[in-house]
């Protein structure tokens, strides 16, 4: 089944919330007057939203879109890299955010260059972001796939314009505009999380019983085999 176009009311609707978050980039980058306040947004933002922010942050398209997917088609075996997300968040509340607070230290690439020199910092700097421009490129990928049916919009249109307003947004306005527009979506992304399971259990006659009940049938629940799999190669593969 070939999907619908939005209709012209949700496609207004998805260009004033990316025309939202480039204004809250430019009302917060008003009050960026020195480096520090770019960099660490002058160390005035909530804990709740920074909370909300690093979640925002880690759910991206692979999280909302790719990863039910592939347990829709298997299990929950790509559930099992997000568990050790606490305890790495347990490790930088106990050792790693103290440090910084007491060196006074924006970055962990600052602690590098001072500890171990120049060259340190621009490794690791090197290594990030090599590591966020593959990452970024699969979520924007994604994205733009689940979007060009919906727009009827090409693909590098679509990842130019969404890597344009983020790109705005943050050189603009800083760690500030970065947090707070995190906020925004992490809303929406839990708010439309909900809404994804009310409409899928409205439609189950039973309810979340049913749910479980399908979900357990079809082996949804495993995280995968904890033993080593050995595959021979068919026949015809090797000489």
């Amino acid at each position: 089944m070939t999907p619908r176009p939005l209709p012209l009311i949700d496609l207004a609707t998805l260009l004033a919330y990316l025309a939202a978050m480039v204004v809250m980039g430019l009302w917060f980058g008003r009050r960026n007057r020195t480096s520090a306040r770019f960099m660490s947004a002058g160390g005035a933002v909530p804990g709740w939203a920074v909370g909300l922010s690093i979640f925002g942050t880690y759910v991206s398209s692979i999280s909302f879109l790719a990863l039910p997917g592939k347990s829709y088609a298997t299990n929950w075996n790509p559930f099992v890299f997000s568990l050790a997300i606490p305890v790495a968040t347990w490790a930088a509340v106990r050792w790693y955010v103290p440090f910084f607070r007491r060196s006074g230290q924006i970055s962990a690439y600052e602690h590098l260059e001072r500890r171990f020199g120049p060259w340190a910092r621009m490794y690791a700097v090197a290594c990030y972001l090599l590591t966020q421009l593959g990452r970024m490129g699969t979520i924007m990928y994604l994205l733009a796939l689940a979007l060009r049916p919906l727009t009827g919009w090409s693909l590098p249109v679509l990842i130019l314009l969404t890597g344009t307003i983020v790109i705005a947004y943050t050189l603009v306005g800083g760690m500030e505009a970065v947090i707070w527009t995190d906020v925004v979506q992490s809303i929406v992304l839990i708010g439309g999380a909900l809404a994804c399971v009310a409409v899928l259990l409205h439609g189950l006659q039973a309810g979340m019983g049913q749910a479980f009940a399908l979900a357990t049938s079809e082996g949804k629940w495993s995280l995968g085999g904890l033993g080593w799999v050995s595959r021979r190669p068919r026949s015809g593969w090797c000489s």
